[in-house]
């Protein structure tokens, strides 16, 4: 008997150091090995239970009957349980599929999401009906934002596409402008927005692209960045300077596509085609407040029809258009909810107002908005994100510091293309403002 305890402990022990070993050098395996099956049966013997007491249940009959003359309601005594399918793995937790009876909607199963992660004692659950009469439940195991500079598998490096850090599947968060041409990103003060703008140019700055930068805070962002630039407006005026010969450049490249017989600067042949452009914009509100006066009402409506017509037009002619701000709202002018509809690339972080939030996600996805707003002060770099799928997805940006951010550019520095209608559009301005 002694001895049969003794070979019990020595097991039992074997297995804690072989399951510490497992969750450090492969912690993949040692949530299929261990964490999974206990898991997933801790889904199969509470699913009835939390089922039943959190109204996700039909009765067989109905809850009302005629005694005499009257009616009487009652608690059902037969209750159906919906029929779930045995939990799948995935790399960060178990994903269950369940039928809904006639009669039921998702919105049940949403209200329950809280009560299933104390259940099955897990991190997250997010609900989703990919098809009709069907809930899918996904469960997180382990928050796989907690280190976004780690995503899950390998991502092909392309030309404009940038990891910028990781996603709530636990996959890599890749912003790729050949698939989302422009990207809408709002956060409040210290949410990450500065810190995934900073992490998105850090990507993008080995890559043969010419990117231009417009902060009129007098680029206390962006000058990080300078030596990488092609150019960088500090100001309203020169922010109108610079779009504007954007424009015309697109225009340029609008007549080079026709006269080849292509419809987009990638069907060009590769020593006839332009340099891809990605203009960041940092603080949007900047460019549309005015103080009145007939000259700064002047500049607001020529930023914002530039920046329109590059939203419109410059997806197939490589230019590309990241526009960021503490808040975006209708307030600041109607050119900012044109320029918001052809911003396909959207991107929330913790926000002051519910109206930013809306504006950002109100027009993909209502549920993203409510996700968007939970967002808390501690969940730096935390954001809903959408693209051209029409889904949403939580993710975290891997964090850029400062001095990094200088190292790039100046690594970098000589891939700063010369534009050389911006860089005489500038020249033009400094003469003017001399004289």
């Amino acid at each position: 008997m002694d001895q049969l305890m003794l070979a019990a402990a020595l097991l039992l022990a074997w297995m804690v150091v072989i399951g510490t070993y497992l969750e450090q050098r492969w912690p993949d395996w040692h949530w299929y090995l261990t964490g999974y099956p206990r898991t997933a049966l801790r889904v199969m013997v509470t699913w009835r239970k939390v089922a039943q007491l959190n109204d996700l249940t039909v009765s067989h009959k109905p809850n009302r009957r005629l005694l005499g003359g009257l009616v009487v309601k009652g608690q059902p005594l037969h209750l159906k349980v919906p029929r779930c399918s045995f939990p799948r793995p995935t790399p960060n937790g178990l994903s269950v599929r369940v039928r809904l009876h006639a009669g039921q909607t998702p919105a049940l199963f949403l209200g329950a999401a809280e009560a299933l992660v104390h259940a099955w004692r897990v991190h997250a659950v997010r609900i989703v009906s990919p098809e009709r009469g069907v809930v899918l439940i996904t469960a997180t195991v382990r928050d796989p934002l907690e280190h976004p500079d780690r995503p899950a598998g390998e991502v092909s490096a392309s030309l404009l596409s940038a990891v910028v850090g990781a996603l709530e599947t636990g996959g890599a968060w890749v912003m790729d402008f050949r698939r989302v041409p422009h990207w809408l990103i709002v956060g409040a003060t210290r949410s990450g927005k500065s810190t995934l703008i900073a992490r998105l140019i850090t990507e993008l700055a080995p890559q043969p692209v010419a990117l231009v930068g417009i902060d009129c805070k007098g680029g206390m962002e962006l000058g990080l960045f300078e030596q990488r630039f092609s150019a960088l407006a500090t100001c309203r005026s020169e922010a109108v300077a610079v779009l504007g010969a954007l424009v015309v450049d697109m225009q340029n490249r609008m007549r080079t596509c026709r006269a080849a017989g292509a419809r987009s600067i990638w069907e060009l042949p590769e020593k006839e085609r332009p340099v891809p452009v990605v203009v960041v914009v940092d603080e949007i509100a900047e460019l549309y407040l005015t103080n009145g006066s007939k000259d700064q009402r002047a500049e607001a409506e020529q930023c914002s029809t530039y920046l329109l017509r590059l939203a419109q037009l410059g997806a197939a002619l490589g230019m590309h258009l990241v526009v960021a701000g503490q808040r975006v709202g209708s307030d600041l002018g109607p050119g900012v909810t044109a320029l918001r509809a052809q911003l396909s690339g959207r991107v929330c972080h913790r926000v002051n107002d519910p109206g930013t939030a809306e504006m950002t996600l109100g027009d993909l996805n209502k549920d993203a908005v409510a996700v968007a707003q939970s967002i808390g002060e501690a969940e730096q770099g935390v954001a809903v994100t959408a693209g051209d799928t029409g889904g949403w997805m939580r993710g975290r940006s891997h964090l850029t510091t400062p001095a990094e951010a200088q190292v790039t550019a100046a690594e970098n520095a000589g891939l700063a293309f010369r534009l050389a209608g911006v860089a005489r559009a500038l020249e033009e301005l400094d003469a003017g403002e001399g004289a």
